[in-house]
């Protein structure tokens, strides 16, 4: 197993790994390192079917179950802690998976929740050409980074993440269109997160309907603002080209990731795990 850097600030690839077979423990610990080191991996070549999917991702901690989507369903009853991320539709004309063929924006997974997953896991089925490629950024060095008059900004600062809509911007079931982002639903999370590493993140979900609580609203959408433009910079960020058999992982707590949109025409088809969160990010 090959250990190689692919970003300049974030990413490596993992060569010569099997992920079909059972990994035995210096395997783990090795990938895990990297992980630690680089926050996203990425394993081509692989051709697993879910129970693989399921296997390996357990190595790493348990296993969350998807958030909620906008039909309500669970997408793979036989395998429900796997998420399906698809604009396909069935026969009768009903979507297979979640997110459909636009542009998911900057985003981290379920930060709307008091306990945001650690990780992602997506694996590639199918995928279209020269599409749809997903970009991530690291948010460790963006919070290292910070000029001083931001980081002072935000110290002891909180912010609310909007849980009625997922990355695509779509409303999820049961939620209603938000009018005033001071009384977004969703959890209270500080802007700048230190994880059981003592690494430091900028944490900022979503940029739609946030909102840093006890500031007018003015004010909080221009200190959001500045911190996006900075956190987004191509610098802090690496992207994958999506072949089939691509399998990335993400420490989500660190990384912000997004998705270009695709010809709707085409068909995309990942399965995604997430790795449950090990403990609350207290406001």
């Amino acid at each position: 197993m090959r250990i190689i850097s692919i970003g300049e600030m974030i990413a490596a690839d993992i060569q010569d790994a099997n992920l079909s077979q059972p990994l035995d423990d210096v395997s783990i610990a090795a990938i895990t390192e990297a992980w630690n080191e680089n926050l996203v991996l990425r394993f081509r070549n692989q051709h697993l079917s879910d129970a693989d999917l399921i296997r390996f991702s357990s190595y790493f901690g348990e296993l969350d179950p998807p958030g909620p989507n906008p039909y309500g369903v669970t997408f793979l009853p036989e395998f429900p802690e796997i998420n399906v991320i698809s604009n396909v539709k069935d026969d009768t004309g009903v979507p297979i998976g979640n997110l459909g063929d636009g542009e998911a924006v900057w985003h981290a997974d379920m930060t709307y929740i008091d306990n945001p997953p650690e990780a992602g896991i997506l694996y590639a089925l199918e995928v279209p050409v020269g599409q749809g490629d997903t970009y991530f950024a690291n948010m460790v060095a963006a919070y290292n980074d910070l000029p001083s008059d931001l980081r002072g900004a935000i110290e002891g600062k909180t912010l609310i993440h909007d849980a009625a809509h997922n990355s695509a911007g779509m409303l999820r079931k049961g939620y209603e269109e938000i009018t005033d982002v001071k009384l977004t639903p969703g959890a209270r999370h500080p802007l700048a997160y230190e994880d059981q590493h003592g690494r430091v993140s900028l944490f900022l979900g979503r940029r739609p309907h946030a909102y840093i609580l006890g500031m007018e609203e003015s004010d909080s959408d221009s200190l959001l603002d500045a911190l996006w433009a900075h956190a987004t910079q191509p610098k802090y960020s690496w992207h994958n080209e999506w072949q089939k058999g691509d399998l990335v992982m993400w420490q989500n707590r660190m990384v912000m990731h997004r998705r270009d949109a695709f010809d709707p025409s085409t068909r995309r088809v990942m399965h995604r795990t997430q790795l449950k969160g090990k403990s609350p990010i207290a406001a």
